[in-house]
């Protein structure tokens, strides 16, 4: 009989943990035991494996949102701003736990100094996408600032219905051009 253990993430790899008492001795019963077994990975996870290779994928990847790329000009960012932002969505894999590298890090990673991170990051607070919180330890030392990018999100979601409006319109757009029979009228002369 199999217990349900959980699932763990590890280097971008899902494992299934279950405990068996097949697996267990009498000396092991009814402790914290488990087997652990690789799960299958998904078809996403096979198919950028083939795009990038399997090593590099090893090292990790980002999840963002097409959108983010789509939308860079109406959220008015500039270059460099977007790849702060993507170092930023680098470090957010988990929704309640902001992400919190360091200005030098997303320096080191972006070729900027540590100043010139916090600059942009202080433009993309006043335009309402990234907000700085301040993080102390319990000594009352200072800890990397936490980044909370739910104005990014929110922004994001707003203009969702007029992206996802024009893209509709494309595909009727596609569809209709398909059809068997349809000609493009010549426009009538003023």
């Amino acid at each position: 009989m199999f217990r349900w253990a959980g699932i763990v993430c590890r280097r971008n790899r899902a494992y299934l943990g279950i405990e068996s008492e097949a697996f267990m001795s009498d000396k092991t019963k009814g402790s914290e035991t488990a087997k652990v077994i690789q799960l299958r990975p998904s078809k996403a996870t096979r198919a950028s494996e083939a795009k990038w290779g399997k090593a590099v994928m090893d090292l990790g990847f980002c999840i963002v949102p097409s959108l983010l790329l789509r939308a860079q000009r109406r959220l008015k960012l500039n270059p460099t701003q977007l790849a702060v932002l993507m170092h930023l969505a680098d470090y957010w894999w988990e929704v309640n736990r902001k992400p919190y590298p360091s200005k030098g890090t997303l320096g080191e990673r972006l070729g900027l100094s540590g100043r010139q991170v916090q600059r942009y990051i202080a433009e993309m607070e006043e335009m309402g996408l990234v907000k700085r919180i301040e993080r102390r330890a319990a000594h009352r030392g200072k800890l990397t600032n936490e980044y909370d990018l739910s104005g990014l999100v929110k922004r994001l979601k707003e203009l969702e219905p007029e992206f996802r409006e024009v893209e509709e319109e494309i595909k009727t757009r596609r569809r209709q051009v398909a059809q068997p029979g349809l000609r493009r009228r010549a426009k009538a002369p003023d």
